[in-house]
């Protein structure tokens, strides 16, 4: 994610910008996000959400959105109760993700986003080569 809201408005303007038709494939979030946490971080997590997805209606971005267990059945990756622990899951789509992508050495930061875009790969119609061109940027 980039580090400002602002940075985020002009990096989906500049991806939306360069196609025909951009679809945004965004993770369906509920309110709970693993463990107890301060109503200010539930707050904050729901304006992000919130916020990206006002950003990319505004540019006229189709929005699908995707649960977890959708996008993870999917790549066949099974479940987190399937794991000893919320690291060891996280550390199982880290590992998931390098094997996908490794030149672009995946973190536990960005592994989720990038097998959520290797699901919206295997799952969207045939794509063109200019789509092609914008997912291996």
């Amino acid at each position: 994610m980039p580090a400002t809201e602002g940075d985020l408005v002009h990096l989906l303007h500049a991806i939306a910008g360069e196609a025909d038709e951009v679809v945004a494939i965004v993770e369906e979030v509920g309110g709970y996000i693993g463990k107890a946490q301060p109503g200010s971080r539930a707050f904050t997590f729901g304006r992000n959400f919130g916020f990206i997805l006002g950003v990319l209606q505004s540019l006229g971005v189709r929005v699908e959105l995707v649960r977890p267990q959708k996008w993870q059945k999917a790549l066949g990756l099974g479940t987190a109760s399937g794991c000893a622990s919320k690291t060891a899951w996280k550390n199982k789509l880290k590992a998931s993700a390098r094997r996908l992508y490794p030149n672009l050495k995946p973190t536990l930061g960005t592994a989720d986003a990038l097998l959520i875009l290797d699901y919206a790969r295997r799952t969207a119609p045939a794509a063109s080569p200019r789509q092609e061109v914008l997912v291996n940027k």
